[in-house]
């Protein structure tokens, strides 16, 4: 890269540093930690776990923002000082320590740059995520796997935890079904982006004759929600199902019938867990997620809703097609929302979605965001 571009970026980085700092009151931040810190060592501070937990975590939240912005804004502050020793002297050394240490930054401030997109009010939360595979039978089902696979690998790359909350094999090879909960700071945040269908066009491995074959895999995300959820559920609405839990190469198989699927029949809407060995335990966490569902299923109406008021033709809901993964006859990766588009295969499915969920995130703000 060359200096001049260096310092023309440095330049744009240094607005971008500003605005951010003008979306809250940094004096105001300080203080608010340090309330926090100081309520962390009440002697009562434990007495409500779930409370206290909930200010710890907004605590850590409040300071990895604060800090990662002293740090983009220090970090602008020296490069702008190795700008102009570059500039008063020739020093091959000191331009690749220039080169390099922007790089970084540059890349750092993307993240953070993406990281304040994400204000809403559940972005900061764990995911669930569910997979479940169109008609098609094995092919659709090894798409699957595949996409199980991508997502898992990705989860992996930024050092969130997966667990398997239920898992349905499929009749010959992938899966039927499987919802995951992806344990990370903002993890809900990224994967809202992935709500949708994923198209995949290849030549099948199934098929004898060689023939180009389309599958497709629902893709649904819904936040971990914390504390109670105010909704009301009747109990004459639920069918309530047990069964034996399975698990991807027989492993962590619970051999008694512990697994709960719940279906909530004015809805449609199944939820299932098999992950805790109690009965009790997995019906806890299907309530859980059932309440969740619903809970955001009256946040999507709502926004429909206004969305008719303004005019809008804005589609909310996971029945569309959201992006097409193509094997065959050429290679590409394109989401149909934002045009953007990959032609390296591989590396997407090996984990690497973060361009597609940053288009995505940047294509939903608008002016007054």
């Amino acid at each position: 890269m060359e200096i001049s571009e260096i310092r023309n970026k440095v330049e744009t980085a240094k607005v971008k540093i500003a605005g951010f700092g003008g979306l809250f009151d940094l004096e105001s931040m300080e203080q608010t930690i340090a309330e926090y810190d100081h309520q962390m060592t009440e002697p009562t501070f434990w007495d409500d776990a779930q409370k206290a937990q909930a200010l710890i975590n907004e605590a850590n939240s409040m300071k990895e923002i604060y800090t990662s912005f002293k740090q983009l804004e220090d970090k602008q502050e020296e490069l702008e000082l190795m700008l102009e020793m570059v500039k008063e002297e020739t020093d091959s050394d000191l331009e690749e320590e220039l080169e390099s240490e922007s790089m970084v930054f540059f890349e750092t401030l993307e993240k953070y740059e993406l990281d304040m997109l994400l204000s809403g009010p559940y972005d900061k939360n764990n995911a669930i995520i569910e997979l479940h595979p169109g008609a098609g039978g094995t092919e659709s089902q090894d798409w699957g796997s595949m996409l199980l696979r991508m997502y898992t690998r990705w989860a992996d790359k930024r050092g969130f935890k997966v667990e398997t909350v239920d898992y349905q094999a499929g009749d010959e090879a992938g899966i039927k079904s499987v919802t995951l909960l992806i344990k990370g700071h903002n993890a809900y945040g990224y994967l809202k982006a992935e709500k949708g269908v994923h198209r995949l066009v290849r030549i099948s491995p199934f098929d004898s004759a060689g023939r180009r074959h389309t599958s497709f895999v629902s893709i649904d995300v819904i936040p971990e929600i914390e504390g109670n959820i105010d909704i009301e559920i009747n109990s004459d609405d639920l069918r309530v199902d047990t069964y034996r839990a399975s698990g991807a190469g027989g492993q962590h198989i619970n051999k008694t019938d512990s697994a709960i699927r719940i279906t909530h029949i004015p809805t449609g809407i199944v939820v299932a867990s098999q992950a805790q060995r109690s009965q009790m335990k997995n019906r806890d966490q299907a309530m859980g997620m059932l309440k969740a569902k619903l809970h955001q299923l009256d946040v999507e109406k709502k926004e429909q809703e206004m969305a008719e008021i303004r005019g809008e033709q804005k589609e909310i809901g996971w029945g569309s097609q959201i992006r097409s993964y193509v094997f065959h006859p050429y290679t590409m990766v394109k989401d149909h929302r934002t045009n953007y588009e990959s032609g390296n295969v591989t590396n997407v499915m090996d984990g690497n979605i973060d361009l597609f969920i940053q288009a995505y995130l940047r294509s939903t703000m608008t002016p007054d965001n």
